[in-house]
């Protein structure tokens, strides 16, 4: 090593900042390629007393001084934290998989027991996995707290090595008697995508101890999603979930609403850049209104969140005491819904909560939006090799009553009434109000129905009145999912997936506005309808008196007074 070299590494290590238990070397560059340049560095470790932190982030390392470091590691057996990011700057991928098994093995065989291990910002991508398999499988990590590996490259096959590592370690510890609880997971930007996703929902599931989990831009659609949110439900601890920049959609947003409302303790969601939707924004919506206790930070930015349901979330965290700030930015509200939306803040006390709007990306074109629903739902579609059936009538039963199916595929008023007496009671029976899909589909076809006989209209609010009290004995989730799926049937809301609109007619508009003076509508979900009807009215023209009918008497059931 040239004597200008060891000057400028004696200069880098006379900077090292040596605290309780810490040795740092952060950010100084050193350029450690062999034995002879790492031998300083060595040096201060091997006489280093009670060593539990090793910082080696921001420097460069090589095949050969990993493994002098390693040597000197060997006797560490108090190392807890190893912060290792940004250490192979320049190297060559082939190399970083061998520093990395000498720097573990070294770990192993002094008898350490990490709590941290931070290898972020190392691109090593899925040989590098392999690097650190073996670590990970070992005893040293059976008491490892937070895992942290950003932008390290590792891609489907790298997810699923660490997943099955990390499942491995959790065994072997558990059959010792202490379990692995790791508590913090970062593993942004390493394209992950569904499978890999899935594999770790599954380590994530069977620990069941994370507070903390940063996934963004890992690729990850519906599919990955909804695996994630299942193994969240298993985290009852759970306090910060960033997903930032994957793709929900509607079926994503709607498992991890349902998710959530499982989730006592969580205080930082993040979501921007999910494509979240006005549908998802409105099942998240139904999650606040009935837990997340302690939520601070919500992030629906660049969602393609429309101003109503921006409305809606906006109400639904009215009354979350410790919340801090909610992020809408990056939407589709248009100038007249940011000031709608920073009113509706202002007037419930909580402006200061609410994040810049200023790069809101204005009212969605309407006939371009359709375009390009129709080109997800048939790549969607195409590549899940779904049949196209958007068109169909809802599903029913194998087993359904001969008389439900008549009805419910081809409703009359003939058939409504021949069924008699007992036709609330086979509705229940044959009608999944759990699914918020089949109860507006079965609103919609009873209500259709409605006219002036006095027979008819008592079947049909009776009716009515059967099926919506049952379906909102569930939970808030549930409710909100049907109205959602409702509002998009009746082209008050853009809907993903096989939910189309239906031709309004004003026993539709009648029946719900009977509904909503009922005591089983609660007053949220009048408030919600109302947001709707009050700002996409347009969309019932075709049947304006009962349009209007039904907006007067929301404002009457949602005025003061009432």
């Amino acid at each position: 090593m040239a004597s200008d070299d060891i000057a400028l590494l004696a200069e880098a290590l006379s900077k090292t900042h040596v605290g309780y238990g810490e040795l740092s070397y952060k950010g100084q560059g050193l350029k450690l390629d062999n034995t002879e340049s790492a031998k300083e560095l060595v040096r201060e470790i091997e006489e280093y007393q009670g060593l539990r932190a090793l910082r080696l982030e921001g420097n460069t390392v090589g095949v050969e001084a990993a493994q002098a470091i390693a040597k000197a590691l060997e006797c560490k057996d108090q190392l807890q934290s190893c912060h290792w990011s940004d250490m192979f700057t320049g190297r060559l991928r082939s190399e970083i998989p061998t520093a990395l098994k000498s720097l573990g093995s070294a770990l192993m065989t002094a008898g350490a027991r990490l709590r941290e291990l931070d290898l972020s910002d190392n691109a090593f991508g899925p040989d590098g996995v392999k690097g650190i398999e073996t670590l990970l499988k070992s005893s040293a990590c059976h008491s490892l707290q937070e895992l942290r590996l950003n932008n390290c490259g590792m891609g489907i096959g790298g997810g699923k090595i660490l997943a099955a590592a990390l499942t491995e370690c959790h065994e072997q510890s558990s059959a010792l008697g202490a379990p692995l609880k790791l508590k913090v997971f970062q593993a942004g930007r390493n394209r992950l995508e569904n499978e890999g996703a899935t594999a770790l929902a599954l380590a994530f599931q069977l620990m069941g101890s994370l507070e903390e989990v940063h996934m963004p831009q890992n690729g990850i659609n519906h599919a990955g999603v909804t695996a994630l949110a299942t193994a969240m439900q298993h985290n009852p601890h759970l306090r910060i979930l960033n997903l930032n920049d994957n793709t929900f959609t509607k079926r994503g947003a709607l498992a991890m609403a349902q998710a959530l409302r499982h989730l006592r303790t969580v205080q930082v969601i993040n979501f921007g850049d999910c494509l979240v939707r006005s549908e998802g924004a409105i099942a998240l919506s139904a999650v606040l209104r009935e837990g997340l206790p302690t939520l601070k930070e919500l992030n629906l930015s660049f969602g393609e969140i429309t101003e109503a349901a921006a409305l809606v979330l906006a109400q639904a965290v009215q009354d979350k005491p410790h919340m801090e700030k909610l992020d809408l930015n990056g939407n589709c509200l248009g100038e007249e819904g940011c000031e709608a939306l920073k009113e509706t803040m202002d007037n419930m006390d909580r402006a200061d909560i609410l994040a810049s709007l200023s790069d809101d990306e204005g009212e969605p074109d309407e006939d371009e939006e359709e375009e390009v629903e129709d080109e997800e739902n048939g790549k969607e579609m195409k590549e899940n090799g779904v049949k196209d059936e958007r068109e169909s009538p809802v599903k029913l039963e194998p087993n359904c009553h001969p008389e439900i199916l008549s009805f419910l595929s081809s409703p009359t008023a003939e058939t409504l009434l021949k069924l008699g007496d007992n036709r609330t009671g086979l509705l229940q029976q044959h009608v999944d109000v759990s699914d918020p899909d089949k109860v507006a589909d079965a609103f919609l076809r009873i209500s259709s129905l409605y006219s002036d006989d006095h027979e008819v209209k008592k079947a049909v609010l009776e009716t009515i009145d059967i099926l919506l009290k049952k379906a909102f004995s569930g939970s808030s989730l549930q409710t909100y999912s049907f109205l959602s799926t409702l509002l998009v049937m009746l082209g008050l809301l853009k809907g993903e997936g096989k939910v189309k609109k239906v031709q309004v007619l004003p026993g539709h508009l009648l029946v719900l506005e009977h509904a909503v003076q009922q005591d089983y509508f609660p007053q949220d979900h009048a408030t919600l309808l109302d947001t709707f009807v009050a700002r996409h009215g347009k969309a019932l023209k075709s049947c304006s008196h009962a349009r209007d009918s039904l907006k007067s008497t929301l404002e009457r059931r949602l005025s003061p007074e009432c």
